[in-house]
């Protein structure tokens, strides 16, 4: 699996003060685990994380990629906030079943099994891009970018929006995008025809029409203009279409 880095949120107002900043309900991660992001003021994508809450800490699992800006921006917004923001040397592990003592159910979707934090790496060796392709779940540093709006991503049939929890840091336009918009572009899953690459542009007619990211097989995941995705596109030598 990528790599994973563990980080720790203590002190009294930890809650209150992760709350404020994130996209879903911190509070449900009351000895569970809860998906999540923080977002610019913008409303675009930093990073995505998972919080476990635990007795007298919120764990957060984050990319190793993105665990330096994830810190430095929690502690920019730290404040007067009584709270310490500190790295573990907790193991990130996941695989699909049997599910081990102590892990969590990934709150993304019931095929991406489990997680688990502890000393060791117990992982297994599920084909992690296969399932990720097949039920669209977009990846850190992959699909998932700086210039990423999560709902394009499809953050809210992820878990990873509260719509009812109360402000965090680029609601206004999460919500925008949600109640005034219709999403004109977005990640899809396409069929692939022939030989194509992570990266490729893809074209409808000779006209830009996304990027291929993610392949498994025949499929994979690309981030399309949907008035442009439907019918025939093309991405290095291969054909695509749209799966819906």
């Amino acid at each position: 699996m990528p790599e994973r880095t563990v980080l720790s949120i203590s002190g009294d107002d930890r809650i209150s003060f992760l709350q404020g900043l994130a996209t879903n309900d911190v509070a449900r991660a009351n000895g569970s685990i809860i998906y999540t992001a923080l977002l610019t003021p913008q409303g675009k994508f930093i990073a995505d994380f998972f919080v476990i809450g635990q007795k007298d800490r919120l764990l957060v699992d984050v990319a190793t990629s993105h665990a330096q800006t994830l810190g430095q921006r929690l502690t920019m917004y730290r404040l007067r906030a009584a709270v310490t923001i500190a790295q573990t040397d907790l193991i990130v592990s996941r695989g699909t079943v049997p599910k081990p003592e102590g892990a969590f159910d990934d709150p993304r979707h019931d095929a991406m099994g489990w997680r688990a934090y502890g000393e060791t790496d117990i992982s297994d060796d599920t084909d992690w891009d296969a399932i990720r392709v097949a039920n669209m779940i977009p990846q850190t540093g992959v699909e998932l970018t700086g210039d990423t709006y999560v709902l394009e991503a499809g953050f809210e049939a992820l878990n990873g929006v509260d719509f009812k929890k109360g402000c965090f840091v680029g609601q206004e336009i999460v919500a925008r995008m949600k109640h005034k918009t219709t999403l004109k572009k977005g990640l899809a899953q396409v069929a692939i025809k022939g030989d194509a690459a992570p990266g490729d542009a893809v074209t409808a007619d000779g006209k830009p029409a996304g990027t291929l990211h993610t392949v498994a097989g025949d499929k994979g995941l690309a981030f399309l203009r949907f008035d442009r995705a439907e019918g025939e596109m093309q991405a290095g030598e291969a054909t695509l279409r749209r799966l819906k």
